[in-house]
């Protein structure tokens, strides 16, 4: 799977996205239900995260967990856990913690899901101000404290498609509250 790697910049203290979502989308006409028809040309990272999200195609989790592991883990120092980014909508595969668990087998690390997201407002991907994103953001995601061993650990925080950075931004700051962590890292898959 080609990548173009970006860092990114944020609350975080680390972080990387694998590639631009799509490459193009031109207007093409409409459907017979007047819908706008779009010729699309995504990324290969792009191109797979559409199809594990929208088609539940299970077969992109692996490609895209070893895309991270083999090229923005070796960007990142050590980390000793991984979480993914709460999901924002209800899905039966979950794209984000269906690749957080499988980079956790190839790496060994373990995954919590320590963050949780309340519905409320418009769907961040319809947001394009970062404000925008951050008034809807307010007060909806929550830490569940799962990690029950004594110590504190850098983790590494997944999340799909990486805009403004409001969400990223938000999430650090509810694991900044937790003891349990330290630098928090990110891996993104695709950048809009």
């Amino acid at each position: 799977m080609r990548v173009n790697i970006k860092k990114i910049f944020g609350k975080f203290d680390l972080g990387f996205v694998l590639d631009k979502h799509s490459l193009y989308s031109i207007p093409t006409g409409h459907d017979e239900y007047g819908h706008m028809l779009f010729d699309t040309r995504r990324s290969d990272v792009g191109e797979a995260l559409y199809q594990l999200k929208y088609r539940q195609q299970r077969q992109y989790v692996l490609p895209l967990a070893r895309a991270i592991q083999s090229s923005i883990l070796p960007l990142l120092p050590a980390f000793g856990l991984i979480i993914p980014m709460a999901a924002s909508a209800g899905r039966a595969v979950q794209p984000v913690t269906a690749v957080a668990d499988m980079l956790g087998q190839i790496t060994g690390k373990p995954v919590f899901g320590l963050l949780r997201k309340t519905a409320s407002g418009p769907a961040l991907k319809d947001l394009h101000v970062r404000s925008e994103k951050e008034a809807a953001l307010a007060g909806t995601l929550t830490l569940h404290r799962l990690i029950t061993n004594t110590g504190r650990w850098n983790a590494l925080l997944l999340d799909d498609l990486y805009h403004t950075g409001a969400t990223l931004d938000a999430a650090s700051d509810v694991l900044r509250t937790y003891e349990k962590i330290g630098q928090i890292y990110v891996a993104a898959l695709t950048w809009r």
